[in-house]
C-alpha cells in the first residue's frame, strides 16, 4: 500500500503566507510527476502547480509569482509555499503522484486533501 498525506493548511489573513506539505509512503519503488490541485466550494478542480521527477514545474497563471513547488526526492515529500494570498486562494488543497509500488503499477494516488482558508 502507498498513500499521500498532506499537512500544513490552516486558517490565514490575506497577504500572510503557508507552506504545504505531502509526504508519500509505503512500498514506493518509483515516484513520478507531482501536483497540488484545489477545490473550492461549488467549483471544479483545478490544477495549482506541478511538477516532474527531474524538477521541472508548471503553474496555474492565478498562482505564478505567488506559489513555488518543490519536491524532496530523498524523503518522497512534496511542498507548496504559497505566499501573498488572497481570499480567492481559499479552497481543499489535494496533492497528487504519479508512482508505482511493490504491489502495483504506475497510477495516480491523491492525498486527502487539506482546508486553506484566506481572511480578508
Amino acid at each position: 500500500q502507498v498513500q499521500l498525506v498532506e499537512s500544513g493548511g490552516g486558517l490565514v489573513q490575506a497577504g500572510g503566507s503557508l507552506r504545504l506539505s505531502c509526504a508519500a509512503s509505503g512500498s514506493i519503488v518509483s515516484l513520478n510527476a507531482m501536483g497540488w490541485y484545489r477545490q473550492a466550494p461549488g467549483k471544479q478542480r483545478e490544477l495549482v502547480a506541478a511538477i516532474t521527477s527531474g524538477g521541472s514545474t508548471n503553474y496555474a497563471d492565478s498562482v505564478k509569482g505567488r506559489f513555488t513547488i518543490s519536491r524532496d526526492n530523498t524523503k518522497n515529500t512534496l511542498y507548496l509555499q504559497m505566499n501573498s494570498l488572497k481570499p480567492e486562494d481559499t479552497a481543499v488543497y489535494y496533492c497528487n503522484a504519479q508512482m508505482r509500488s511493490a504491489f502495483a503499477p504506475s497510477i495516480v494516488y491523491w492525498g486527502q486533501g487539506t482546508q486553506v482558508t484566506v481572511s480578508s
